[in-house]
């Protein structure tokens, strides 16, 4: 009898254990499946959000990434940035499309291991175009048809069908024929290798994967990571831009350091920050720019005139601001750099000549204009009701001739006789040393001209 409860009490600890390790196998057979969005133009928020999804995903050991993509296309730049990222991804990477993957879109989706299609989508359209819409000079074409040619090679698609979706005049018997951009409905795709079924959701995806047994990990964009995403938007970087040379541009035009050389400050830290986070900008990048600034600063304060010291620092600052938004130089794609190095230029160049612009005439109409009112005097203070314009040692210098002792930006320091006075040019720029004329006085400061 004790026999037989020992071989019982044998057995159902064998069964435990046995059911223990059965769980554990079940447990150590899940899939991890990785999920985001690309459901945006593709632009760099887009590029940096797959960076750092892919990183994870890697990071966590997902067995599969799904990207969920429903787009028109973007900019060929961060379009094969997503692409090289997927294509050397250890781990498979599956699309979804679900509606549209046009242009940069088609490219990504042909980068994927597995191609999976909503009711109603399609996939093509990867014309290079401006964005007026119109399309490209030919050596862009080229380029986008030896990309889309490559990565369809790479995952064992038609390369000429490919090419097809960028060129018209690529013919592919009974395809592409028609002389328009190729274009892929669900059953075309299915039909020519370009897409694996069409699926409704997720589920359905991974039933006809063959998943069986798997856990989503969906991808949260962090708030930090949305507002690094805009701030290295080109629109946003050319306002920071304008920021930049407008504060430094009022900074030059007032005596002292104040509110528009922090704002300038702020701005250069707002536009480099996120750039050099995200890989762009480059220690020597930033340095060039800031040696472009004291550069400046040498011709403003130190030299009279403005020459070449001046220009310099204006070349050393535009090369800094335009370098620090491009991506590493690839010394084997030629036209793909420049075509980078063009674009950010534009940006720079752009706010450049608007932030000039603009602060010239805000600084016009800053205490004229009825928005500032508050900032001069309304009142006429007429001497009748016993106010008086000025001190009689300031009136007394009126017609009187001195030095400017200082640079006036307008506004600087004169002295006439050895003694020093407040003062503002009445017209431009008066270096340090040029004699002048006392031609008025105003807002405590004698207004004076060169001689």
């Amino acid at each position: 009898m004790k026999n037989l409860r020992s071989k019982s009490f044998i057995l159902l600890v064998f069964i435990l254990v046995a059911f223990q390790q059965l769980l554990q196998a079940n447990n150590d057979s899940t899939t991890v499946v990785y999920t985001f969005d690309m459901k945006e133009m593709i632009a760099p928020p887009v590029w940096r959000t797959t960076k750092n999804a892919i990183n994870q995903a890697v990071e966590q050991k997902a067995d599969l990434i799904v990207i969920h993509m429903n787009t028109y296309g973007g900019t060929l730049d961060d379009a094969d940035s997503i692409r090289t990222k997927i294509m050397t991804c250890p781990i498979p990477v599956y699309v979804f499309i679900d509606k549209n993957a046009a242009s940069a879109g088609a490219l990504i989706s042909i980068a994927c291991d597995s191609i999976y299609m909503a009711p109603g989508s399609s996939i093509g359209a990867a014309t290079v175009v401006n964005q007026s819409g119109e399309q490209l000079p030919d050596k862009y074409q080229s380029y986008m048809r030896s990309m889309m040619r490559a990565t369809a090679e790479a995952n064992n698609r038609d390369p000429k069908i490919a090419q097809a979706m960028v060129d018209p005049k690529i013919y592919v018997a009974g395809i592409s024929d028609s002389g328009q951009v190729l274009t892929f409905t669900v059953s075309e795709a299915m039909q020519h290798g370009f897409c694996e079924a069409k699926v409704s959701n997720m589920g359905e995806l991974l039933q006809h994967a063959g998943v069986q047994n798997y856990k989503i990990k969906e991808h949260h964009i962090s708030a930090t990571d949305r507002m690094i995403g805009w701030l290295i938007n080109p629109f946003v970087s050319g306002i920071l831009i304008m920021l930049i040379i407008g504060g430094i541009y009022f900074e030059l035009q007032t005596p002292g350091i104040g509110f528009p050389l922090a704002a300038a400050a702020v701005a250069a830290l707002l536009y480099f920050a996120p750039l050099y986070l995200e890989g762009l900008a480059n220690h020597w990048e930033i340095i060039v720019f800031v040696i472009g600034i004291v550069l400046i600063a040498i011709e403003v304060f130190v030299i009279p005139g403005f020459g070449i010291t001046g220009i310099l620092g204006l070349v050393l600052m535009i090369i800094g601001l335009t370098l620090s938004m491009v991506g590493n130089i690839n010394p084997g794609n030629l036209d793909a750099n420049i075509s980078q190095i063009t674009k950010a230029l534009a940006v720079v160049v752009i706010a450049f000549f608007l932030a000039i612009t603009g602060s010239i005439m805000l600084s016009k109409k800053l205490f004229t204009s009825k928005a500032f009112g508050h900032l001069a005097l309304q009142k006429t203070q007429n001497t009748s009701e016993g106010y008086t314009s000025a001190s009689p040692e300031y009136t007394a210098r009126i017609g009187q001739e001195g030095i400017a002792y200082t640079m006036l930006r307008p506004a600087g320091k004169i002295m006439i006789d050895n003694e020093l006075y407040d003062a503002t040019a009445r017209t431009g720029l008066i270096e340090k040393g040029e004699k002048i004329v006392v031609v008025g006085y105003l807002n405590a400061q004698l207004v004076v001209k060169k001689l």
